[in-house]
């Protein structure tokens, strides 16, 4: 397996343009992040130390999120909130200069929580356009918008492979480039109830990206009781040929240490 470390969620006991050194150190080659920033569109000297310490530490960006608001106050994305779908579009362009700078060529779109107040078919068609405008945006750099269900968001309206297959298909029908993809998180589909085996049997060699942690808990596999090993194998073995995001909360001092025991590879 090719893994790739999410900085945001793991090594969290230091600051953050230190992640992907010490993810260098510990044996990895690629990272991904989460929106780094506090703003849609942080000022360039910002933009420049997070890809200097991605460049320094010799590590592949392999996946950034666009902006998806203040997600340790329960943000979980922007795009389909009228309110504040302009800050998803000023994002835009950063996210797409930071891809061009760092060869990243995945971006994870969260859809975002419902809105009181605001019909449910206002906010899906505003989330489709929105999601066109990103597919076309990182289209120019050869990029891939990734649609990702969710769980622990009340109020987040894709829990399944589903449900996000469905908002990728009205967006590609209203004319978009073809390159929104599923995210498929392991963790997130199997704790919000998916047949996470029968999503790989029908859909693996189109997913966009992996990403795994274990459940219950969203601890690193053998915390919990998900045939993580057994999914990753068959989704290979039905054509994917992505790297797999380690997205999980580290229960231990060692979080990679389950890596050496399974003589996985990193």
């Amino acid at each position: 397996m090719t893994y790739t470390v999410n900085c945001s969620i793991l090594l969290t006991d230091l600051p953050l343009l230190e992640r992907p050194a010490a993810a260098k150190a510990a044996g990895f080659d690629a990272v991904e992040f989460w929106w780094p920033f506090a703003s849609p569109t942080p000022a360039q000297d910002e933009i420049d130390a997070f890809v200097a310490a991605i460049e320094d530490a010799g590590v592949q960006l392999t996946g950034l999120n666009f902006f998806a608001g203040d997600m340790p106050a329960g943000d979980r994305g922007v795009l389909s909130d009228p309110a504040r779908s302009q800050e998803f579009r000023d994002n835009l362009d950063v996210v797409t200069g930071i891809g061009e700078r760092l060869g990243t060529r995945a971006f994870n779109a969260l859809y975002g929580r419902r809105v009181d107040g605001v019909p449910a078919e206002e906010q899906d068609a505003l989330g489709a356009e929105n999601l066109a405008l990103a597919a076309a945006a990182v289209d120019r750099i050869g990029g891939t918008v990734l649609l990702e269900p969710v769980s622990g968001a009340e109020g987040f309206p894709i829990l399944t492979a589903r449900d996000a297959l469905d908002v990728i298909a009205r967006v590609e029908s209203a004319g978009g480039p073809g390159t929104v993809k599923l995210l498929a998180d392991f963790y997130h589909l199997s704790v919000n109830g998916d047949d996470v085996a029968a999503v790989i049997e029908a859909h693996a060699p189109d997913f966009g990206h992996i990403q795994i942690a274990d459940a219950p808990g969203r601890g690193e596999p053998g915390t919990g009781d998900l045939p993580l090993a057994e999914w990753l194998e068959r989704s290979r073995e039905l054509g994917y040929t992505g790297q797999i995001g380690l997205e999980y909360k580290a229960t231990s001092a060692t979080p990679f240490a389950w890596l050496d025991e399974s003589g996985s590879g990193r």
